[in-house]
């Protein structure tokens, strides 16, 4: 008998051998028909494997992550087979799971998949999937799994199985197809009622530009067709959604081949919306005690040296730049923290001063993969809202916790309601990856998981995600489609004031070690401005929006009163302008509906007699005949309750 513990902390005995769909069937007949994959002591298992010894088992429906992973996986696997009969002479590479469904990279040699094969595709694939094939993993030899691939020319399954040790490969089998797989599958092809093939990309054989390109087949799958049918429904809201459809239409920010990739243009609506939004962060960190300093795009190579960046991200980073001194060196700054390091540097401090709280809207440059570039979420030049708060170890919790207030009145400011926190520390099993001593890690690690509880936050425990030289706590943010986005991040970091060799005095007279604390509410002002865009559609917050309101004279000789009107509004500090053109008001009102402007002010004979206006809501709700200052009532009333103060 083998004891198994469940995750509400009961124990169960079961015969040795028994698998998790076992357990299920003696939970519920219900929960045994969802359950759709399982983790054995925190390691992905199948529903059928069998289990052998004592440990803890976590079993997951399609409603689980770790199930739709599995779901997504194993589809990846029915599409591979039916790309593999519909394009003879194929070779499959890899095909995993992805946040939203999954992809298969393909090398179809003279081939080709576009849009119109997606239909055949999916038409196989479901005939597959009706087929109610289980999927079984066997373990194969180093020997025998190489002597399959070579037969079949497949260099790339080659490559992979030679990086493999003997004695961990395994296969799995449904119908008549094979791949190298780990595992993490559902436990038959039937469960998959509806597919669908989203997009195909090339992609670099393991991400290297040098290797052969592949093509990429992207899709998704449901248990359900009226899933699909949602799913797309929302692909769609989410493409009139898109954030470089709706900042070119809003005029608020391009790109340039002759400036280069990544590297985005803010137009002046944009670069005013910008503005607006590093002025209320700076208002609330001014309350928060913290202090502004800038430091320079560059700095020396050896400073990246001693803070790591180099090292871990040298890879990623834009050449170093030479000068005419002999082995002289500069780069452009990846990270803002050891500029802020050196800023602390520069004179002794006693613990009577701390904390010191450096802010600074800080641009940073990283030379991402241009295949990887994505309007304002993925670019090569971004500005951070960067603070690095330098304190005492007793001073750590209440720091941090500050930092929680200040990162959920931004998010609560800009109608991000719905959110988890996400605790991100070291992955145990590849203590490379990171720097500093195991005690200060715990020490850090401790610090970010109290203060979560202590703030009452909703949080996750994400195993290897904290960055190389600290764990995080990271914002991650439903936005009005449902999609999840990290946004606004924490860390605490014992290692780079080693590194940096920082100190202050103490009580006791000698020198000690202070702890820094990373955040970023925002994040990087271009990813946010981007995801804010794609959550409010471009109806930004009253307070934020660029123009709040737009005077509509009905004819040119309303235009000198609707420019009475256009200075009483900036005397109520209402941001707006007066549409003069020789176009009728209905066309005016149309395209101010289209740029999103929230009220359109109608002037005409009626209005200039009474001293009013005729204010219309975008979206067409109508509040009637108003007067400026009524108006400006409302725009205030309406600002103060979601920009509440700090």
């Amino acid at each position: 008998m083998i004891k198994i513990t469940l995750p509400d902390g009961s124990i169960k005995e079961f015969e040795s051998g028994s698998t998790p769909m076992d357990v299920a069937k003696s939970i519920s007949e219900g929960l045994a028909r969802n359950v759709i994959s399982a983790s054995f002591n925190e390691t992905k298992v199948e529903s059928v494997t069998p289990l052998t010894t004592d440990g803890s088992l976590t079993l997951f429906t399609w409603n689980d992550k770790e199930g739709k992973t599995a779901f997504w996986h194993s589809t990846s696997h029915v599409v591979a087979q039916a790309i593999e009969e519909l394009y003879p002479g194929v070779k499959l590479t890899i095909g995993p799971a992805i946040e939203n469904g999954f992809y298969y990279d393909v090398d179809l040699g003279e081939q080709t998949i576009s849009e119109k094969d997606f239909p055949e595709i999916e038409k196989r694939a479901l005939e597959i999937a009706r087929g109610k094939h289980d999927f079984k993993m066997r373990a194969v030899s180093k020997a025998d799994a190489l002597s399959l691939y070579k037969s079949q020319d497949n260099e790339y399954k080659v490559e992979l199985i030679e990086n493999l040790e003997d004695g961990t490969i395994s296969f799995c089998d449904h119908d008549t197809f094979t791949d190298l797989c780990r595992g993490g599958h559902i436990p038959n092809t039937g469960i998959i009622k509806a597919i669908k093939i989203l997009s195909v990309a090339g992609a670099y054989w393991r991400g290297d530009e040098k290797n052969t390109q592949l093509t990429r087949v992207y899709g998704i799958s449901f248990p359900k067709q009226k899933e699909l049918t949602e799913y797309l429904e929302l692909i769609e809201e989410a493409k009139k959604r898109d954030h470089r459809k709706l900042g070119k239409e809003l005029e608020l920010f391009t790109f340039s081949q002759k400036v280069g990739q990544g590297l985005p243009l803010w137009l002046p609506k944009g670069a005013a919306l910008r503005e607006r939004l590093e002025q209320f962060l700076k208002k609330a960190q001014k309350k928060a005690g913290y202090e502004m300093v800038v430091s320079p795009h560059i700095g020396q190579k050896e400073l990246y040296v001693t803070s790591g960046h180099y090292a871990k991200y040298g890879e990623d980073s834009f050449q170093p730049i030479t000068t005419p001194k002999e082995d002289e060196e500069f780069l452009l700054k990846p990270m803002n923290c050891p500029h802020h390091c050196e800023i602390y540097n520069h004179k002794p401090f006693s613990y009577r001063e701390l904390p010191k709280r450096y802010a600074e809207f800080g641009t940073v440059y990283r030379y991402e993969q241009s295949g990887e570039l994505h309007g304002l979420t993925r670019v090569r030049g971004f500005t951070q809202d960067d603070a690095h708060i330098f304190c005492t170890p007793d001073q750590l919790d209440d720091e941090f916790k500050n930092v929680i207030d200040l990162s959920l009145y931004v998010l609560g400011s800009l109608g991000f309601e719905n959110f988890t926190a996400q605790v991100s520390v070291r992955d145990l099993d590849k203590p490379e990856k990171y720097i500093g001593s195991v005690e200060n890690w715990e020490k850090a690690e401790n610090a970010i998981i109290n203060a979560a509880k202590e703030k009452g936050l909703k949080y996750t425990i994400e195993s290897g995600e904290a960055a190389f030289y600290g764990p995080k706590l990271d914002f991650m943010v439903k936005d009005a489609l449902g999609r999840s986005w990290q946004l606004g991040t924490i860390q605490v970091d014992y290692n780079l004031p080693e590194r940096f060799d920082l100190t202050y005095k103490g009580s006791d007279n000698e020198s000690h070690r202070p702890v820094m604390i990373h955040r970023a509410p925002f994040g990087s002002m271009e990813r946010f401005i981007a995801l804010l865009l794609e959550h409010t559609g471009g109806n930004f917050p009253l307070w934020l929006i660029p123009e709040q309101a737009v005077v509509l004279p009905i004819s040119e000789k309303h235009e000198k009163y609707a420019k009475k009107v256009l200075e009483s509004l900036e005397n109520h500090e209402i941001r707006a302008l007066v549409d003069k053109r020789n176009e009728t008001v209905g066309k005016k009102i149309r395209e101010a509906e289209m740029n999103k402007i929230p009220f359109m002010l109608i002037v005409g004979e009626k209005e200039e007699e009474t001293n009013t206006i005729s204010v219309r809501r975008h979206g067409g709700e109508d509040f009637g005949t108003l007067s400026v200052n009524d108006f400006a009532d409302l725009v205030n009333k309406e600002i103060n309750s979601t920009l509440k103060s700090f």
